[in-house]
């Protein structure tokens, strides 16, 4: 076989090979990320949402949703990859509950930021399990301080890495 023919056969396996471990790491860094817990008032911070959304800054939306669906499927397979997990249960049944439309949320996040990252330009899940009027107060407002500083930590990690790799690009190391 010719040098020329099996080039891109290999470039097609190496390419799906660095994906594919992309998407693996990924996932342990939001299980990883998942497992620690800030004591933050007025619930308990982990640093789920900062993960995803650093992932999705650094591999754009495919890739961050692969991650996030490679989790997801991590999870409803019963591995204890969420927060609280095995202790507050494990697979579907965890998946199904109050926190469920968090776990969806976050594969609708990574997607967004992802290509919000590349310059491309409501459902509210707790409301099953809550009345609607207390959906913010349960599930906006406890978290949106400690989301903030993710994000906040996100983008100031984000904006000096891009300015390390400019540098090193540009020969000023």
């Amino acid at each position: 076989m010719s040098n020329a023919i099996s080039k891109p056969a290999e470039t097609r396996i190496s390419s799906g090979m660095k994906y594919s471990l992309m998407v693996l790491a990924g996932v342990a860094i939001l299980t990883a990320s998942a497992k620690i817990t800030v004591p933050f008032w007025p619930v308990p911070m982990t640093l789920q949402t900062m993960a995803i959304m650093a992932i999705a800054l650094a591999t754009g939306p495919r890739v961050a949703c692969a991650t996030v669906l490679g989790y997801l499927a991590a999870g409803a397979a019963g591995l204890p990859v969420f927060a609280g997990t095995p202790e507050r249960g494990i697979g579907l049944a965890y998946m199904v509950g109050p926190t469920g439309g968090y776990l969806l949320g976050y594969l609708i996040a990574s997607w967004l930021v992802g290509a919000l990252a590349k310059g491309r330009g409501t459902l509210a899940w707790l409301a099953a399990f809550v009345p609607l009027e207390k959906v913010a107060e349960y599930g906006f407002t406890p978290f949106i301080l400690g989301d903030t500083i993710k994000i906040a930590l996100v983008a100031l990690g984000s904006a000096a890495c891009t300015r390390l790799v400019n540098r090193n690009k540009d020969g000023n190391a």
